[in-house]
């Protein structure tokens, strides 16, 4: 696989940030050396190389990485403290070994003052502390020019066309070879939404803004009494919404809990009309708080529950409990793309969903290799099934490995790292695991390769049409390692009013990529209201957007 020079600047942020988050207490980075460790930046402080370094950088890594280096999708972040503890001298080891494992060649290549610019440009950026409050994308520059390129082959698609009520079913049958494309580094740029983009809906549905002027908006869930539960993942806060006025906005709004660490999985226990605590999926423990309906503001401290694996390039962790409340299920993503978890035990209990026992939580592995289902996991109120929503792995090219959403059997094993989508080996893992071939279950619903598909629902509500009733509903963040841009859309899963899907899903929301390939909007969270609307956080406008049915 050969990469271009920017392609392997970005890759080798990306690994970087997998790997250092992976370090345990005193760890060397990576199994870096101690002369790496010791190794001082030649350019440490000097003005004129993090200018140098931060031309290199946005010709190179900004497109996936962001202006302020916090990433985007599945990119994780460069600042915020994840290089904590990690010396400039081990990154730059680091850079210039390279990783095979997770698709990233030597930088040895590149001349070691530019790589040292680089590096200097990173250190300076992780040590400006963040602005207060939401900060502003940059005004889009809508020119009414198109993104060219040749269309996509069905089954697979692209963000020109998708379009509300068209109907897609990718099948196993359909998968190409890995590598049939080079690996991509395709990140959305957040553009501020222009004044005529606004989300498009099927015929008969209605998008209003619930509510705007938000701080990374995730994952939504709604109480019992009709209150609309947001976590905002990076100020760590959860805030609450009472109400909806005739206009279609909240009519108060109240921050419910503060101080979390990357909060985002939220459920209410016990399951039913009276809830007595609200937890919460920090990203290194499950925590909750006491609460009774109509609580806007938590009535006493966080209670610990469990610990979980934190680090690396998925932080989200999905909680949520089985219709008796006799399970607590929590999901929890790899820390890297594609690393083998025999030899890396930073991966311990993680692509993973684990369980417990509410009464006495001993987590424990409820399925495994789901690489990421720390976006999305809900239990079917219909079936009692759990169901999980699935980043899939990168760099194996534009169409693999399809994310994707399916329910969640006891044991059962989904193929990450050795394996993807039954019997097809990752070609890093190549002769590892045969005896595993056969166990690999394929997934209810295949979706497009780096859809990033984050939280879903089961709309339970009466004011969709008929035909709606049971679906599911998700949160397609979009992709940054496909060529040409893909998901940046809310979908439809059928269920067939059964609680079962036969592989096909339909594009429900989308517009929120411009013509020109400029993206303003990612969805993330999704929930159904009290009065039967559908309620999506989007993280690139930091808003939340309404969609109900007003009929043909």
């Amino acid at each position: 696989m050969r990469f271009g020079t920017s392609k392997i600047v970005s890759a080798v942020l990306l690994s970087m940030l997998s790997i250092a988050a992976l370090q345990a207490d005193d760890k060397p980075f990576h199994d870096a050396p101690a002369t790496a460790k010791a190794q001082k930046n030649p350019f440490s402080g000097q003005q004129a190389a993090a200018d140098a370094g931060k031309t290199l950088y946005a010709r190179n890594c900004l497109a996936c990485h962001g202006k302020t280096l916090q990433g985007t999708g599945n990119v994780p972040s460069l600042v915020d403290g994840k290089l904590k503890g990690v010396t400039a001298g081990e990154v730059f080891w680091f850079v210039t070994k390279g990783d095979k494992d997770n698709g990233m060649p030597s930088w040895a290549f590149l001349p070691e003052e530019k790589r040292w610019q680089i590096v200097t440009y990173v250190e300076e950026m992780a040590s400006v502390k963040p602005a207060a409050g939401p900060t502003s994308a940059p005004v889009a520059e809508v020119t009414g020019t198109k993104v060219k390129g040749a269309p996509p082959v069905a089954p697979f698609t692209d963000f020109r066309y998708e379009k509300p009520g068209t109907t897609r079913k990718i099948t196993v049958k359909d998968l190409p070879q890995p590598y049939a494309t080079d690996s991509a580094q395709n990140g959305a740029e957040l553009v501020a939404r222009p004044q005529n983009a606004w989300p498009v809906a099927p015929a008969g549905f209605k998008v209003e803004m619930f509510a705007a002027g938000l701080e990374n908006p995730r994952l939504l869930r709604t109480a019992p009494n009709g209150d609309i539960f947001l976590a905002e993942s990076e100020p760590g806060r959860i805030r609450v919404f009472r109400g909806m006025a005739s206009d279609g906005k909240p009519e108060q709004m109240q921050i419910f809990a503060s101080g979390l660490k990357q909060p985002y999985g939220i459920a209410f226990y016990p399951p039913g009309p009276d809830p007595q605590w609200i937890y919460v999926g920090n990203t290194n423990e499950v925590i909750r708080f006491p609460y009774h309906n109509g609580d806007l503001k938590a009535s006493g401290e966080s209670q610990h529950i469990a610990d979980l694996p934190s680090g690396g390039g998925h932080w989200t962790r999905a909680v949520d409990f089985s219709s008796d409340g006799k399970k607590m299920f929590v999901g929890v993503g790899s820390a890297s793309n594609d690393d083998d978890v025999d030899t890396h035990p930073g991966e311990k209990d993680r692509a993973d969903i684990l369980v417990c026992d509410p009464a006495n939580c001993q987590l424990k592995v409820y399925a495994y290799g789901i690489r990421n289902a720390g976006g999305g996991i809900a239990v079917n109120p219909q079936t009692g099934e759990l169901w999980c929503s699935t980043n899939e792995r990168d760099a194996l090219g534009d169409n693999l490995v399809p994310d994707y959403i399916t329910h969640v059997e006891e044991g059962g094993f989904y193929g990450w790292p050795w394996w993807y989508i039954g019997a097809h080996q990752d070609p890093r893992q190549q002769g590892k695991h045969p005896e595993l071939k056969g166990k690999v279950i394929v997934p209810d619903v295949l979706l497009q390769p780096h859809n990033a598909s984050l939280e879903f629902t089961f709309y339970g509500a009466d004011k969709f049409p008929e035909e709606y009733k049971g679906d599911i509903f998700a949160s397609e963040h979009g992709s940054w390692n496909k060529a040409m841009r893909v998901g940046y859309e809310v979908i439809r899963v059928p269920l067939h009013q059964t609680g079962h899907a036969t592989g096909e899903y339909q594009d429900f929301l989308t517009g929120f990529v411009l013509p020109d390939g400029h993206v303003w909007g990612r969805p993330v969270g999704i929930t159904v209201a009290p009065d039967g609307s559908l309620l999506v956080s989007d993280d690139g406008s930091n808003s939340i957007w309404r969609v109900s049915y007003v009929g043909k």
